[in-house]
């Protein structure tokens, strides 16, 4: 088989039609890599995942739920115009890097939103994962490690706005160690001799980072659900106050919820421990830990994707999280 650097990667066989829009293949979230030599590993971008579609007469980035951002991706699409090929499907995430090199979803969000920011549109980068089709040639059916020897070529040393996603070369459950320990999103494993699949399945698996710390209890949100919280409101240490790190809204049962409800009324005060202004928070003494298990921290300061694991009395201060600025 021809790398992707020929022209013409079918010889003289009929052309496949260029699908107008490919649904994106999804991992399955799972608790741990899967193992032998069968599967790849990358790192889990947090992003927005993208199709960028190289045709004629145009470059168009499609979102996964089929939206045309072209115009928000204008340097992703540029470059593309680039690469020097005809037609063209590059599947893959778009990104901004913080200082330490770490994609971060808040930052993407700043350069595409329409306030000021520190951060400008020409700062999102796309990194490509997988290449779909190319110059007449449907790859989808093709395994995966077929489809990434042709896509090597064509992205691999670039340093622009279009880069290309590396495979590490090491065992699943090191890898994972690793990327959580450094403040990763996670990773992401696939089968090698998988074909594209659109939709979400085993062939694809994500292992997400979780971390999971101690904040103090100082105020709830009620639930639209009688006698139950919609929200527990959430704070960590800084300098020997309580700051607010965000809402927690999941990992509750109704009856753990009402019976946490009818504890947190008990302890009810007009004396917020926090700045915060909520229409509908009721505030309380802050004497309660929750346990929490969340993603990362956000770029303002709040927790991500908290999802509530326990409680316990403040018997110990040390225990509670303590932020660093």
């Amino acid at each position: 088989m021809a790398r992707a650097s020929s022209k013409t990667p079918r010889g003289t066989s009929s052309p496949d039609p260029m699908p107008d829009r490919v649904d994106p293949c999804l991992a399955m979230l799972v608790d741990k890599p899967p193992k032998g030599p069968d599967w790849a590993f990358e790192v889990k971008w947090d992003g927005y995942r993208l199709a960028v579609h190289v045709e004629p007469e145009r470059v168009r980035i499609i979102t996964r739920g089929g939206y045309d951002w072209t115009l928000r991706f204008a340097s992703i699409a540029a470059e593309a115009r680039q690469l020097g090929y005809e037609t063209l499907i590059l599947d893959g995430e778009a990104v901004v890097l913080n200082d330490q090199g770490r994609s971060d979803f808040g930052l993407l969000q700043r350069a595409l939103g329409k306030r000021p920011s520190l951060h400008d549109p020409s700062e999102i980068l796309f990194f490509a994962f997988d290449l779909l089709y190319v110059d007449g040639w449907d790859l989808r059916r093709l395994p995966f490690r077929e489809r990434r020897w042709l896509l090597d070529p064509i992205v691999a040393g670039r340093t622009g706005a279009i880069r290309l996603s590396e495979e590490v070369e090491a065992d699943g459950e090191e890898f994972y160690h690793v990327a959580c320990a450094h403040g990763l999103e996670g990773i992401i494993a696939k089968h090698r001799e998988k074909p594209y699949r659109s939709g979400r399945g085993e062939w694809w698996q994500k292992i997400t980072c979780k971390r999971r710390d101690s904040f103090v209890i100082v105020g709830f949100e009620p639930s639209s659900v009688p006698g139950a919280i919609g929200r527990l409101l959430l704070g960590a240490r800084r300098r020997g106050e309580l700051v607010y790190v965000g809402g927690c809204g999941t990992g509750w049962t109704y009856a753990e919820s009402a019976k946490l409800r009818e504890l947190l009324e008990e302890i009810r005060t007009d004396s917020p421990a926090v700045l915060l202004k909520r229409k509908n928070a009721v505030f309380v003494e802050p004497v309660l830990i929750a346990e929490a298990e969340y993603r990362a921290w956000t770029q303002d300061g709040k927790l991500r994707h908290p999802s509530f694991k326990g409680i316990r009395e403040r018997a110990d201060d040390a225990t509670v999280f303590e932020l660093n600025s």
